[in-house]
């Protein structure tokens, strides 16, 4: 049997040894699908964001660029032009198209954080969503030969070139191939996996012989069938000079079969490459005190004030108002990962035996949607849901409910249960990437641990954290403390961005020692 032990090269990052001194300024550009506010539609648009604004607190030149969407707001977000007319070419053969004329703009936020939007009519502007659609690997892989095209032709040059997930994963592609002897040759790249499960426009699982991508091959022209069958998650790790998951325990997971979709064998030959770093959160941004879209402030010491927030969170989802009735919040995408079969469950008979209230928001597939709406026609005077997306009703869950469930089938970071704790609602997790190194175990005692972790995934595991969280609730001062705890928990970004930069300086390393040798490249044999 394959070894799978990680501790050998997943090192903290923090022990790396920097290009300069640690304070040196790096210059970095990030390719990203969407940044927030311009565009938000997951937790990726969130990392970009704050990852960027506290790299340039540190001092970083940090910029971002991604595609200019129709219905980004040019009043709010005033743009100018960069550059008019930016030829991306196409490798079309025959009579195709030879090349996509785009334009750049830019805007700079109050952060300091410049970023840059690919202009085009046809694959960005009149598009009303950011994915979804059946051309997804042309507009994206547009983006990725976009960027490069761009800084060849301006006078700004990265050391570093960071992208993340599928969508971005041409990026060290292209760099390391088509543009090798290029201006740009000397640029590190860095790539994100934020979930493996996410790996193009078809069932990565269910690949034929004919279609597998091997990664080694060159990127197919844009308007070619091949492109929709070539693997960008596989091909960012392949040529990326250091690549990281958005947790450490998540890092050490995928070089497993059970959660490495496939590509564990890869990553456990470009282990030495592979690390860890746990998303954060930011503080200023999620700050109960000073959140409007929280009923009544509160901070550390005034938690006795949540009991008037969970009455309007009760009287939101009209349900019976009362400090004493134990309240579960989860607020989520409504997907397999998040582990909404065995919550589904579990539910029906911890809320026919015990006074607890549930409230859920988020959107997502039909049969947990419609499993849902049955479990609050079952129970009407315990069950609150909003099943779409909503991007102002988490706040009001985060500081009304008592605890919030995330039993995960697998986590790669996990953000909600940051945002819970920052507001005093304790997590119910399940013991899997990014909650397992977020979250820690009450203990017997009662004085240590900021939420309820279960280890196995199935509904009795969940059902027992459940029932020992609805225990705990009754025990005043044993809450207090737990809450008091989760709340004092530091997960924000000034660690984080510490260790990115730390992990863009060994990109950089790699890359200028891959320059004075051949590297070999991983085998690609499944």
């Amino acid at each position: 049997m394959m070894e799978t032990k990680t501790t050998t090269f997943l090192e903290p990052l923090t022990k790396l040894i920097p290009l300069s001194h640690p304070g040196a300024s790096l210059r970095i550009m990030m390719v990203t699908p969407e940044v927030a506010p311009y565009a938000l539609v997951g937790g990726l648009s969130r990392v970009a964001a704050h990852l960027a604004k506290e790299l340039v607190k540190m001092g970083h030149d940090v910029r971002l660029f991604m595609p200019k969407y129709g219905f980004i707001d040019e009043e709010k977000y005033p743009l100018e032009m960069v550059v008019e007319g930016l030829k991306v070419y196409t490798d079309a053969e025959g009579d195709g198209p030879k090349e996509i004329v785009c334009n750049v703009k830019t805007h700079m936020n109050e952060d300091g954080v410049r970023t840059y939007f690919l202009e085009n009519m046809e694959y960005y502007e009149q598009r009303a969503n950011v994915y979804g659609y059946s051309d997804d690997p042309i507009r994206f892989t547009l983006l990725c030969r976009g960027v490069l095209e761009f800084l060849r032709h301006f006078e700004w040059k990265p050391q570093v070139i960071h992208s993340s997930e599928w969508q971005t994963g041409a990026t060290s592609n292209f760099l390391k191939t088509t543009y090798a002897k290029s201006d740009l040759a000397g640029i590190a790249s860095v790539f994100t996996i934020h979930n493996l499960f996410y790996q193009g426009m078809f069932d990565h699982r269910q690949v034929s012989e004919l279609d597998f991508d091997d990664g080694k091959s060159r990127i197919a022209p844009i308007f070619s069938d091949q492109l929709r069958k070539q693997n960008f998650m596989k091909r960012g790790i392949i040529y990326a000079d250091a690549v990281n998951t958005v947790s450490e325990t998540y890092a050490r997971e995928i070089l497993t079969p059970e959660y490495g979709e496939g590509l564990d064998r890869l990553l456990l030959e470009v282990r030495s490459k592979l690390f860890g770093i746990t998303n954060g959160l930011d503080y200023e941004d999620f700050d109960p005190q000073n959140d409007p879209l929280v009923p009544k402030p509160y901070n550390l010491h005034t938690i006795d004030r949540r009991v008037i927030n969970k009455i309007a969170l009760q009287k939101e989802f009209s349900l019976p108002e009362g400090e004493q009735h134990f309240v579960i919040g989860m607020v989520s995408r409504l997907t397999e990962q998040k582990g909404l079969d065995i919550l589904l469950e579990a539910l029906p008979s911890f809320l026919s035996e015990l006074d607890v209230q549930f409230i859920v928001v988020g959107g997502g597939e039909e049969k947990y949607v419609s499993g849902f709406r049955e479990l609050q026609k079952r129970f009407p005077k315990q069950v609150g849901s909003h099943l779409m997306p909503n991007f102002t009703l988490p706040r009001l869950v985060y500081a009304g409910a008592d605890v919030l469930t995330i039993p995960s089938r697998f986590e790669p970071a996990g953000l909600t249960q940051l945002e819970a704790m920052r507001y005093g609602c304790l997590p119910i997790v399940r013991k899997t990437g990014g909650l397992a190194d977020s979250v820690t175990d009450l203990d017997i005692s009662g004085e240590t641990g900021t939420g309820f972790v279960f280890g196995e995934y199935t509904p009795w595991a969940l059902y027992g954290s459940l029932v020992r969280a609805y225990e705990n609730f009754h025990h005043p001062k044993v809450w207090e403390g737990l809450v008091k705890r989760a709340m004092q928990a530091d997960f924000s970004w000034k660690a984080a961005a510490r260790h990115y930069a730390d992990l863009y300086r060994r990109a950089i390393q790699l890359k200028e020692r891959e320059s004075k040798g051949p590297v070999r490249l991983a085998s690609l044999e499944e």
